[in-house]
């Protein structure tokens, strides 16, 4: 992963966050008719969200960053994720199907890009996120060059 990918999860989440107090800041102005929670409950719920969104933009792209990891080798491509639940997936290389890259507006912000690894596997692809422009234009060129060099039929 590259490091700038906190940075962009980061701001990610901010963005999320930033949507639901704009919706809460509206609720505040627009329930002056006492029919919902006083002003008081508005302000504490205001107070709560953003305790809440600050420890969430704060901590989580660390996190995230410390445990998410990929490998791709001549013989297979591995990778970690999870919160909690940890998961460690392992596609084969000869199991390959098709190797894509994309890049949203924000990751394009950052210079990021994700690639995926779709095999024949009913667990699906195999998403490596948080990487560099680079990093991810050449793990596309080497995944498609050793999938078609590895003897197999992809399924």
């Amino acid at each position: 992963m590259s490091r700038t990918a906190v940075w962009y999860w980061a701001a990610r989440a901010a963005i999320g966050w930033l949507v639901i107090l704009a919706a809460q800041v509206v609720w505040l102005v627009t329930d002056s008719d006492g029919t919902g929670l006083s002003v008081a409950g508005h302000v504490t719920v205001l107070v709560l969200t953003a305790v809440v969104a600050v420890a969430h933009v704060t901590i989580m792209p660390q996190w995230r960053y410390r445990v998410h990891r990929w490998e791709a080798t001549s013989a297979a491509v591995f990778t970690q994720s999870g919160w909690f639940k940890q998961e460690w997936r392992i596609a084969p290389v000869s199991r390959i199907q098709t190797v894509d890259s994309e890049r949203g507006p924000l990751e394009q912000l950052f210079r990021l890009a994700n690639v995926t690894v779709t095999t024949a596997s009913a667990a699906g692809p195999i998403k490596i996120g948080g990487l560099d422009r680079d990093t991810a234009q050449r793990l596309v060129a080497e995944l498609t060059a050793t999938a078609q060099a590895t003897a197999g039929d992809a399924t």
